[in-house]
């Protein structure tokens, strides 16, 4: 029998812990004041900013360490199935019941929610918008919040929207939980700080953050005025895909995810904490940071990944394979091989194909798809489509190459090329999604983008000359 007050099992236990420097604002590496992070995806972690803040061996003690409170964040039903139950053990300076009273409902500004259909009166049709420019008046993260579109039901935990974040300060003293859905946060115009219950994370653009569903949080800007995208999925959480005959290796791997480790603040002073749910906002006032967990184990966390890192397969002789071969993250939907959500980059990649349309090809897709451009130009709208900006290509809308794209691919000697500084991404729905009026109001909303196939000659009878 094991005893856990024997000073061998406690030194083998701290050996296991993650250790990290205790200061009340952040947990900072010793190289070069950037945040330590533990390594892997869906795994358990076990992280304290103090030492000796993780009691041993149990959850709950009678007395947890330090005079901490211990709190569980649950991610899924106590009795799911081991292989996806998620949650995380808090052990905080006050408990979380502390934060849930006097909450009163405030306007959400520009943040819509699923279902949200009657918002538009824009014909069907392709829809692609200019970057949003980050405004003169202050606005944070949350107040910079404008939703482009939505799909699904909020209330049946299905489908997803799609939003842009631009701001010009940090959230300093507000912060914020979505107990709506998990977000995905992508930032394209200099780089953000999450700074979460588990610690915190930066993203600079070609990165990428989850913040869990019900974690509170706050978004600090370390190098000015920023820009991005979240996705909002309402439905499973977004996990690795299935590799199937490509086997083991490849795709996004997990030991390339980041978990921060434990980092707390410990300021008495007043703030605010918002919540979103079912679509509605809402505040409640606090005499202290909510961000105050001086410990926590468990496999619900929040995580970043370098988009660049994703290792990229396709084909090696001829035909351009299908886009699912860049899915990042997928959350499962009760139909098989159909997601609640995608995420779906295009990044850069050797393309080789011969006797082959190389760009991704004329198409009409059931799913629903919201693209976005990070940096460079993406292949198959070289003219328009620029980073910043996006696009909206609903199920079963025809969409593909705009004339440029298509005469040049078809014209070009195919030899070996190298697509460079580039990262396009997708976040994609089995669930048409719906333009709210904001997004339908916008002067930025690009009206001759269906021009851009107008010019797509007859060619049939004869076959066009290569160059």
């Amino acid at each position: 029998m094991i005893n856990v007050s024997d000073p061998t099992f406690k030194q083998a236990h701290r050996i296991m812990t993650v250790h990290s420097n205790a200061f009340s604002e952040a947990v900072l590496s010793a190289r070069d004041g950037s945040p330590a992070y533990m390594t892997g995806f869906e795994n358990s972690f076990a992280t304290e900013a103090v030492p000796n803040a993780l009691p041993l061996a149990r959850n709950s003690p009678q007395k947890a360490p330090l005079g901490l409170y211990a709190e569980q964040l649950s991610g899924s039903a106590f009795t799911a199935p081991r292989h996806s139950n998620k949650r995380t053990w808090f052990y905080r300076i006050r408990p979380s019941v502390q934060h849930g009273r006097g909450f009163r409902q405030v306007d959400a500004g520009l943040i819509r929610t699923a279902p949200c259909r009657d918002e538009s009166n824009l014909p069907i049709a392709q829809m692609r918008w200019a970057p949003i420019a980050i405004p003169d008046e202050p606005c944070d993260f949350l107040s910079g919040l404008r939703t482009i579109a939505t799909g699904g039901d909020v209330h049946l935990q299905l489908g997803m929207a799609a939003h842009v974040y631009v701001a010009n300060r940090s959230m300093e003293d507000r912060y914020l939980y979505n107990a709506d859905g998990e977000l995905l946060l992508v930032p394209q115009e200099n780089a953000i700080r999450v700074f979460t219950e588990c610690g915190f994370l930066d993203a600079a653009p070609g990165e990428i953050v989850i913040v869990p569903k019900g974690m509170k949080f706050k978004v600090d800007l370390p190098n000015g005025p920023a820009r991005g995208y979240v996705c909002e999925n309402y439905g499973n959480y977004l996990t690795l895909p299935e590799r199937g005959p490509i086997g083991a290796n490849c795709l996004a791997n997990p030991r390339d995810f980041l978990v921060p480790v434990a980092g707390f603040e410990d300021q008495e002073k007043p703030c605010q904490l918002f919540v979103k749910s079912l679509g509605r906002l809402y505040v409640t006032d606090l005499q202290q940071s909510p961000l105050d967990v001086v410990a926590w184990h468990g496999n619900y966390t929040p995580v970043k990944y370098d988009l660049r890192r994703f290792s990229p397969v396709g084909s090696v002789l001829f035909d351009h394979p299908d886009p699912s071969i860049y899915t990042v993250l997928t959350a499962s939907s009760e139909v098989a091989g159909t997601a609640n959500v995608d995420f779906v980059i295009f990044p850069e990649r050797w393309i080789v194909m011969e006797e082959s349309f190389r760009p991704p090809w004329y198409h009409m897709n059931v799913m629903s798809e919201f693209m976005g451009l990070i940096y460079g130009v993406y292949d198959a709208k070289p003219d328009g489509f620029v980073p910043g900006g996006m696009s909206l290509h609903n199920g079963l809308i025809a969409h593909g190459p705009d004339v440029e794209a298509f005469e040049k691919a078809s014209q070009k000697a195919l030899v070996p090329e190298r697509l460079s500084g580039t990262m396009a991404f997708m976040f994609e729905t089995r669930y048409p999604l719906s333009a709210t009026a904001y997004a339908s109001q916008l002067h930025l909303l690009d009206g001759a983008y269906p021009s851009c196939w107008e010019g797509l000659s007859r060619h049939f009878g004869r076959s066009l000359p290569l160059a």
